[in-house]
């Protein structure tokens, strides 16, 4: 048998297809990595209401990552030793009002699975009810009294560019800022010196799985880290060529079953 493998799997533009879905091959494909003794968990800077159903979904029982590592917990066990660590309170209280010297739409904070928002927005609708969390509406220097896990900014896409480089100027030591994939025009902000690998790193030392037997798969910016700390760094067809150039493989696109194809060659699932 091949030895135990941890495969770590980014969810969108990774494991969904564009419809956000998980198809019926790569499904078959994982549940036949567990059955072969390997564990699988996901990493994705959704937060973990949106994550949810697809752990679900997978029957997973494993520690899972969400937003980009700034929140490591074990769905199915208290007792696991993750973490929590938000954005200092001031922080972002001093980012909303330096940023408000800049055209952006709107701001969106989250507390875990609780949501506050800056102001109504049809557009953030699908961001802040996955899985139905409590949602508050309303000026975030007043409204958010607690330090939040993340900071999402709405702006356009000539503006984005514009106040991440402010962010840069201003914020660098406490923060991180990442620009998400197309199409959303945001940028989201986490604590200084948080990504997926942080958590990633956790989970595998308590399964006492090495890195150079880890697998994971990432499409976007904010699996660089990840694919750069895993011993077998996998990039999605459909990747942004900064994770194709980092990755130590390149699969075939998240339309195309690309986790799927990987594994059934790389820990001979095939022959199950």
């Amino acid at each position: 048998m091949t030895e135990k493998h941890l495969i770590v799997l980014d969810l969108d533009g990774t494991l969904l297809t564009n419809d956000k879905t998980i198809s019926h091959k790569t499904k078959q494909t994982i549940f036949k990595a567990k059955e072969a003794g390997h564990e699988v968990m996901i990493a994705t800077g959704r937060p973990y209401r949106g994550s949810s159903p697809y752990y679900a979904e997978l029957g997973l029982r494993t520690p899972i990552v969400n937003f980009n590592g700034a929140f490591v917990h074990h769905p199915l066990s208290s007792s696991w030793q993750g973490f929590h660590r938000p954005i200092d309170l001031s922080v972002v209280h001093d980012v909303v009002e330096s940023v408000h010297g800049y055209e952006y739409e709107n701001l969106l904070a989250e507390i875990k699975d609780d949501v506050y928002i800056h102001r109504e927005d049809r557009w953030m609708t699908p961001l802040y009810t996955m899985g139905d969390p409590i949602v508050r509406i309303g000026d975030l220097r007043q409204n958010l009294r607690d330090n939040p896990t993340s900071l999402l900014i709405s702006a356009n896409d000539d503006n984005v560019p514009i106040i991440r480089q402010h962010l840069q100027d201003v914020h660098a030591e406490l923060i991180e800022h990442r620009r998400w994939g197309a199409p959303f025009p945001l940028i989201e902000i986490v604590r200084k010196g948080l990504n997926k690998a942080v958590g990633i790193d956790v989970v595998a030392k308590d399964m006492g799985i090495p890195r150079e037997r880890i697998i994971a798969f990432g499409d976007e910016d904010n699996d660089l880290e990840m694919l750069e700390y895993a011993g077998i760094g996998v990039a999605m067809g459909n990747a942004i060529d900064s994770v194709k150039n980092i990755a130590n493989e390149i699969t075939l696109s998240n339309e195309e079953d690309g986790i799927s194809a990987f594994l059934q060659h790389r820990l001979q699932l095939e022959r199950l």
